[in-house]
């Protein structure tokens, strides 16, 4: 009977390793996860196919050790601002930081706001979204990966497997205006809320999703209903649209001090210009000694910090 029961465990141990040692497919890593690409495609303008083949690229298919561990799929290092778990790997040093997050849609997620928060990566939005090879490229360009062969592995991937279908027929998040591109270490991410907190101007702002309402917002962020309305300027009968930038705490009085002027772009409005450096409308109108209501010209200087000379 002892030495039935030991059999007995013994089979059960080799099977568990056996399916502990179980890797991911790759089709299985596109069923896994095409849906979450696809979603931060139409939110953060990455197209599905690079975030995809970048995934299965950097994290064996969802099998590395920062994959299972961290559920890290990008191996994106911590940088000096990051405030959430860590993981530490050998990778280009010996025991180097990694992120760690919740679960892998949270590393996803993290992966599209980097692109899309970095200078560095600001002209791949400038591209076609359903151009892999321009994006695979652009990204060696801009040093996301030290392999010298990178754009060619990701565009062998995204052919092998097709993922460029996953491109077409999504209507792709409006890429940033330049003039909103801030540096990596300029925002935070909490993992501990239903979505990415950034800041601008020491404010932290979201971005809305489809589906989001005031009402749902201020639910979901325990704020009072007026706040998000006076937060942003907005009034009542305002709408929200994805991909609309929502500051959850009041703006400033000024830029902050790498902000002093901002020169007027076409299709810039007061309002807009508030929005991108967290600078309260009332106080761009009167530092700019300008009426409210009224619009800049293209080209105008308009004073972020410090009030228009006479």
């Amino acid at each position: 009977m002892v030495k039935r029961v030991f059999a007995v465990a013994f089979i059960c141990c080799i099977a568990l390793g056996v399916n502990a040692q179980k890797k991911i497919s790759r089709e299985e890593y596109i069923g896994m996860y095409s849906h979450i690409a696809i979603r931060n495609m139409k939110q953060y303008g990455v197209p599905a196919s690079i975030t995809l083949a970048q995934g299965m690229l950097e994290s064996d298919n969802g099998n590395s050790t920062l994959a299972v561990k961290a559920n890290n799929h990008f191996g994106i290092k911590c940088h000096k601002d990051w405030n959430g778990a860590t993981i530490y790997h050998d990778d280009d040093s010996k025991n180097e930081c990694f992120r760690k997050y919740n679960s892998p849609e949270h590393s996803f997620t993290d992966h599209s706001l980097f692109l899309r928060g970095a200078k560095r990566y600001a002209f791949l939005f400038d591209l076609n979204p359903t151009d892999y090879k321009a994006w695979a490229y652009g990204l060696k360009k801009a040093g996301y990966a030290t392999n010298p062969n990178y754009p060619e592995l990701l565009i062998k991937i995204i052919e092998d497997n097709q993922l460029f279908r996953f491109d077409t027929g999504v209507e792709v998040a409006i890429k940033p205006p330049k003039s909103s591109i801030t540096d990596w270490d300029s925002y935070e991410i909490d993992l501990y809320k239903t979505r990415p907190v950034f800041t601008r101007n020491r404010i932290k702002y979201i971005i809305v999703k489809e589906g989001d309402t005031f009402e749902s917002l201020t639910r979901e962020l325990s704020l009072m209903p007026w706040q998000l309305y006076r937060y942003n300027d907005l009034t009542r009968d305002s709408v929200l649209r994805p991909g609309q930038e929502l500051y959850i705490q009041p703006k400033r009085w000024r830029a902050d001090r790498t902000n002093p002027v901002h020169t007027v772009e076409p299709g810039e409005t007061m309002y807009k210009i508030s929005q991108m450096y967290g600078v309260k409308l009332r106080s761009l109108y009167r530092k700019n000694r300008m009426a409210p209501g009224q619009e800049p010209e293209v080209g105008q200087i308009i004073y972020l910090r410090k009030r228009k000379p006479q």
